[in-house]
């Protein structure tokens, strides 16, 4: 067992150093596609034009390998995190736009009416009624992101030893040390569960009004909140 947390010396950290280094590169991304996310997201549901060109371009932008990126993008971010970390926010954005549009567009009618009447403008009824109404979607929508964040860190290893976790990997192979690889592969498990797990947590506190197991939602707490 000491062997497997035995961490070469030219990855220049420790277990725990890599498992911080690995979140830092597979969350900060995600976050970063969130907040891109919603406000494109909100255009998209009142420019409904907007939102097949949107989809088309994110869609085509996450075929793209991410070995391409990183050789676009090195020339300009060089060997660093930043070039592991800007393609994966590209990614997050196929999952978190549709994941927000659809929550936001499965607001009912009368809920936005009563909104409305109450005096809400367009920011603060997308802010207060629509967003809360949506978080069961786009939680859902980020743990599809953040698991696959996740596990697409390891690919940095090709760009200078960028991959946090997944240079365990190469090093498994270097230095002919199976253990480092499913020390690799265990942890990333471990941390892609973890992370899934929270958010379900998150989704639990922010919408207590929902039955557990559902993925139904009651909008009348979400609006009665907003109106406080």
């Amino acid at each position: 067992m000491s062997g497997f947390f035995d961490i070469p010396s030219d990855l220049q950290h420790s277990w725990i150093g890599l498992v911080g280094l690995h979140l830092r590169e597979a969350l900060l991304p995600v976050l970063a596609g969130l907040l891109l996310a919603l406000p494109l997201a909100q255009l998209c549901v009142r420019l409904r034009w907007l939102y097949p060109p949107v989809l088309w371009v994110t869609t085509v932008l996450y075929a793209i390998p991410s070995l391409a990126f990183f050789v676009v993008l090195i020339d300009y971010t060089g060997q660093t995190e930043l070039t592991v970390m800007i393609p994966l926010t590209v990614y997050s954005l196929v999952v978190l736009v549709p994941a927000i549009v659809d929550g936001v567009r499965s607001v009912p009618r009368e809920t936005l009416a009563a909104a409305t009447a109450m005096g809400f403008g367009p920011v603060r009824r997308y802010v207060q009624v629509q967003l809360p109404i949506a978080v069961p979607a786009i939680i859902a929508g980020l743990r599809v992101a953040t698991v696959s964040s996740i596990s697409l860190v390891s690919v940095g290893t090709l760009i200078g030893n960028q991959g946090a976790l997944g240079n365990l990997l190469h090093d498994a192979t270097i230095y002919n040390r199976p253990e480092l690889a499913w020390n690799a592969v265990l942890t990333m498990g471990v941390l892609a569960i973890l992370a899934d797990a929270l958010l379900v947590a998150v989704r639990v506190l922010l919408t207590p009004w929902m039955p557990s197991g559902t993925s139904r939602q009651r909008p009348e707490p979400a609006l009665k909140d907003a109106a406080r």
